[in-house]
């Protein structure tokens, strides 16, 4: 297991569609946001400080699973949960609870690396071994 992050959004009027609900991709957006936040509340440099000390570029989503359980509307405020439920070799689980208060709005889990570079071919990217300083910090 690791630490838990709570990432905090009010929903706009913009997030929603035509009949008031939440578009579905603003909780993908969210979690993705949560994602970043997590490894940042855990001591973790932004990515673009990063890729100029160590090339790490980043965590891309290399896998989404979600499961919707209530809808939501603007005006209102949501919590995502975020932490990371399994560590591999390269790549890890995060596991996010999108939360207005007490009632479960939606979970989803994401698998993603840690990318570098590739040094034979820049334009392409290569996940690599997750640093064990780094996973400690989230630990």
């Amino acid at each position: 297991m690791s630490k838990l992050h709570i990432h905090t959004k009010t929903i706009q009027f913009g997030d929603c569609d035509p009949a008031g609900i939440v578009f579905f991709p603003n909780f993908l957006k969210w979690m993705d946001e949560s994602s970043l936040a997590f490894f940042m509340a855990c001591g973790i440099p932004p990515w673009r400080e990063l890729v100029k000390t160590r090339g790490i570029v980043g965590t891309p989503l290399l896998e989404i699973h979600t499961k919707f359980s209530k809808t939501a509307t603007y005006g209102e405020t949501i919590e995502v949960h975020t932490t990371v439920d399994e560590w591999q070799a390269k790549v890890f689980k995060h596991r996010h609870r999108v939360m207005r208060g007490d009632t479960l709005l939606c979970e989803g889990t994401e698998v993603r690396a840690f990318v570098q570079r590739d040094p034979e071919n820049p334009d392409r990217l290569r996940a690599i071994p997750i640093p064990e300083d780094l996973k400690a910090l989230c630990l």
